[in-house]
């Protein structure tokens, strides 16, 4: 018999096969119980019509609605009513998957028309009278044989494939029903739809069936379900503000970066203003490294399928690369992945003491993955992009003081950026997987090390996720909030017991014992993908860069044509002083130019008039600030190298309020 132990602390016991929805009466939270749409049981959450284990305790904490971690049951609940909605209107619709993602859910389906953005409100109509109606959600196991006859009698010709082909080790599934529409699913889901406040069909687009690029195209449906009107209309605010700062938008209308059909999908090319923000990144970051004992190496864009097989690269990373190139039967080329094996080399190259180490081989290295066309997303999501790669060989007992390293070196960087909201996630291995290489006591002084380090230097967060490693060592990840309360993963460490192995590339140093050791190898990359960290950067700061960072810091404004031969010579001085100016030579009227530079996000424009060029001023004015008043043009130069050199960031982001966005949901099979 299980006893129930509920989160206040109360307990009792329960016959076999009770149900959480039958523990409701007897729960000492009855506040709670009596709008309770979910639970967590043992940790998990479960929705009410989840069974109690058949012995021993079992901790019960009861969800109710306006719970975020209920949150996620609800919308998916939602993608089922939806789908429901959608097949209420609509002729010929066979479903695929509907799960929750982020702050909202889809489902994948096809109808024998198709689904347009017109149609949206109508579905969403339909849903609203599926909320209201409140019909209950209702669970039905059946064994295999059984799931197959219904989803075929259902005239769900994907539902069958997925049973028989992804399923097929499942003796049982489950079924929700709700009113006449029935679903494959295992859950979890709420009683029913009755407490899904507000709900909001946000956009179309395409999906393959199982992601597969040569299966059948399908729509998928996106939407986001709220416990209220007032949370969904301050998600649609941040969605809009969101679409605003889109870096998709802004590269363009900032003129940072382009794409062309002719080049190919997913290889970003950089324009003038944004090579320049671009070459600022780097710079900082090579004045970091020169200070830190780096040593700067560069290696080519393609190598040999030999040198990816030795790393494990090649079979690992074999559905996102480039296809080898073939110039003999014995001699295969690979657009390259990664830049670690070609360090590697770089390191064997001569014979090692330890001495030597630790080595530390840092590049702005480019490297090619071949993305599915659906997955790319401006310089977020490319095929080429440059990572500020970095490889560091020591000895075992230096590992600890060189991750330390990293990790500060990382931190500056955040601070310097003002990413803020931060947390650090420890990637661990997957004990019950079998794509990690080398043996398990390898894994467990890995994983032991950069624990110790990161909860030494107190980092945020540090919880072990089991599943998120390397393939050839743990991780030291830090998931950045930006602006928008978006998470990105962006700075990374990672220790490698594996690749300097024997078994791989049989790296050795000489120790001062005269006997030949393995050294530890330390990948690391601050910004990871400049594309990516652009990207972020981008709508982080909305195109308003700080002034160390921006591609034009000053715009010289002469008031009139009386004053440009005065402006051109402020221009000098600004250029001779490193910053990055421009003068407005246009006829325009000097409010018409302050809005220009407004609209282009300039940060400092230096105003100049006769008076100025009579008293060797200028009249400083910040983008956000306003006027600053009139100074010598030294002494605002001064002022502005000083603000550059300290790499300041004055209007820092402000952090949009994002709501809660729960990571578990329900999910279809």
């Amino acid at each position: 018999m299980p006893t129930v132990r509920f989160h206040d602390g109360s307990t009792r016991d329960y016959p076999v096969g009770t149900r959480l929805a039958d523990c409701l009466a007897g729960a000492a939270e009855n506040d709670t119980a009596a709008r309770s749409i979910a639970a967590v049981l043992n940790g998990k959450t479960v929705g009410l019509d989840a069974v109690l284990p058949e012995s021993g305790e079992a901790t019960v904490e009861l969800l109710s609605v306006g719970d975020p971690r209920a949150l996620p049951v609800m919308r998916h609940s939602a993608a089922h009513v939806m789908a429901r909605a959608v097949m209420k209107l609509f002729d010929g619709v066979e479903l695929a998957f509907g799960p929750t993602v982020g702050e909202g859910f889809y489902y994948d389906m096809r109808a024998a028309r198709p689904i347009t953005d017109e149609d949206l409100p109508a579905i969403e109509a339909e849903m609203r009278k599926i909320i209201e109606a409140d019909e209950a959600f209702e669970r039905v196991e059946v064994d295999r044989e059984k799931a197959v006859k219904i989803v075929r009698d259902l005239d769900q010709p994907l539902k069958v494939e997925h049973i028989e082909t992804g399923l097929a080790e499942h003796p049982t599934l489950s079924f929700y029903r709700q009113g006449e529409f029935v679903d494959l699913c295992r859950g979890p889901h709420i009683p029913s739809p009755g407490c899904i406040g507000a709900v909001k069909l946000t956009s179309l687009a395409g999906a393959y069936w199982k992601g597969d690029a040569d299966r059948e195209q399908l729509q998928r449906l996106y939407g986001t379900a709220w416990f209220t009107q007032e949370e969904l209309d301050a998600y649609l605010a941040r969605l809009e503000e969101a679409r605003k700062r889109d870096h998709r938008v802004l590269g363009k209308q900032l003129n940072l970066f382009t794409t062309s059909p002719l080049v190919g999908s997913g290889l970003v090319l950089w324009m003038p203003k944004g090579a320049r923000l671009r070459a600022t990144l780097e710079s900082f970051v090579r004045d970091e490294l020169a200070a830190r004992g780096y040593e700067p190496v560069y290696t080519p864009h393609i190598g040999k399928v030999d040198l990816y097989k030795i790393s494990g690269h090649y079979p690992y990373y074999a559905d996102s690369q480039f296809k080898p190139i073939v110039q003999h039967e014995d001699e295969q080329y690979l657009l390259k992945p990664m830049n670690c094996p070609h360090h590697t080399m770089i390191y064997k190259a001569r014979p090692r003491s330890y001495k030597d180490l630790p080595l530390r081989l840092a590049e702005f290295g480019t490297v090619y993955r071949y993305e599915q066309s659906g997955e790319l997303g401006g310089m977020t999501r490319v095929r080429g992009f440059t990572q500020d790669d970095a490889h560091i060989f020591c000895m075992p007992e230096q590992v600890e003081a060189e991750v330390e390293g990293c990790i500060d070196f990382t931190l500056k960087v955040l601070e310097s950026l003002a990413f803020e909201n931060f947390r650090v996630r420890l990637g661990f291995r997957d004990p019950n997987s079998d794509k990690y290489v080398g043996p398990p006591e390898r894994w467990d002084e890995a994983e032991a090390a950069i624990e110790r380090v990161a909860r030494r230097m107190n980092l945020p967060g540090c919880e072990p996720e089991p599943g998120e490693a390397a393939f050839y060592g743990p991780k030291i990840d830090f998931v950045v909030n930006d602006s928008l309360g978006r998470e990105w993963q962006l700075g990374t460490v990672q220790l490698d017991y594996n690749l300097p192995s024997k078994e791989r590339f049989d790296l050795e140093y000489i120790g001062d014992d005269n006997g030949r050791h393995t050294p530890v190898m330390i990948h690391r990359a601050p910004l990871g993908s400049m594309e990516r960290f652009v990207g972020v950067l981008i709508e982080h700061f909305a195109g308003a860069f700080p002034l160390w960072l921006a591609p034009e810091q000053v715009r010289v404004i002469p008031v009139s044509a009386k004053s440009e031969e005065y402006a051109k010579a402020i221009g000098g001085k600004l250029e001779a002083a490193g910053l990055r100016a421009s003068i407005d030579l246009d006829a325009d009227k000097l409010g018409a130019k302050i809005r220009k530079a407004q609209l282009e996000l300039i940060p400092m424009m230096m105003i100049c008039g006769p008076r100025d060029e009579a008293a060797g001023t200028v009249s400083l004015r910040d983008r956000l600030d306003g006027d600053i008043g009139a100074m010598p043009v030294d002494e605002a130069i001064t002022q502005l190298c000083d603000e550059v050199a300290r790499r300041a960031v004055r209007h820092r982001p402000k952090p949009l309020e994002m709501g809660t966005a729960p990571a578990a949901g329900g999910d279809d099979y």
